[in-house]
Parts: C-alpha cells; structure tokens; sequence
C-alpha cells in the first residue's frame, strides 16, 4: 500500500531541494532518516519533517509496520514565485525571485528492501593494477623468450 505526504509551500527553491531528495529515494526509511539527519543542508530539515509526516500517515491511517517502507518516490515540484524589487546603481532596481517548493514523498510496503552495496574502490583498483603489470611481465618474457627459440633452431640447421 502507498502512504503519502506533502509539504506545500516550502520557502526553498526546487533547486536546491531536490539534491537531497535524490540521496533519498529507493532507501529504506530508517536509512533515509538517518541520511537525512546527518546532511548539512536547509532542506534537510524540510524533507526530515515530511518523511516522519508520511510514516505516521502510515502507522496511524493505514496501519502498516514501519521497518517494511521504502521511500518509493520523492518529488519536489515548483510552487509560486514571489517576485521582489531590489534596488541598484543610478536609481534602478532588478527583480528578485523568491521561489518556493511543493515536497512530495510517498512511502511503500510493496517494495523489497535492498541495501546499497558499499564501493570498494581501494581493493578492485590495485588487483586491476596487479593483473596488468603480471600481463605486462608475461609479455615481456615471452617476448624475451621467443627470439632465443629462433636463435637456437637456426644453431641446430
């Protein structure tokens, strides 16, 4: 079943929100609260109050166990700019938008949970590294290797 929750109006550009949105998505809600909580950023905060707003819609209106959600989509659409005057050199004045964001987060049971699997950059890089330069020597030794057969058959003629 998908439970969902929106915040409307969100004093934040679109922009700017959808970055952590992005981080979100596809994990497990324990785990996107926790990536939630530990990012630095204003929106943060926002997408935090509408995660925990949508696991109590599904605790309380649709009774579903919260250890079984997955954050299935989080959106973040535009909401309406409010337009400002600011003034500037020589007595004139350029137009400052004040943009705002509708959050959208919408919970599933229905998905399996998956964790992400942690790179091992350091490990793979230098066993690639290895398996070059062991292919790098057998080809120089076999290359060393080939010209001494040629001398020794010709010796033997």
């Amino acid at each position: 079943m998908q439970v969902r929750s929106t915040y409307r109006y969100a004093k934040i550009s679109p922009f700017k929100v959808r970055e952590v949105t992005r981080a979100i998505q596809g994990l497990p809600v324990s785990a996107a609260l926790d990536v939630v909580a530990f990012s630095p950023k204003k929106a943060a905060h926002l997408i935090a109050k509408t995660l925990k707003s949508a696991v109590a819609n599904a605790e309380n209106n649709a009774n579903l166990r919260v250890e079984g959600l997955v954050v299935k989509e989080a959106t973040v659409g535009e909401g309406p700019t409010m337009k400002r005057m600011m003034t500037r050199a020589r007595g004139s004045g350029s137009q400052v938008l004040k943009r705002s964001a509708h959050i959208r987060i919408v919970l599933t049971d229905e998905i399996e949970i998956k964790t992400r699997d942690k790179k091992k950059a350091g490990k793979k890089s230098t066993s690639k590294k290895k398996a070059q330069t062991k292919g790098a020597k057998d080809t120089k030794e076999s290359k060393k290797a080939e010209p001494e057969k040629t001398e020794k058959s010709e010796a033997k003629e």
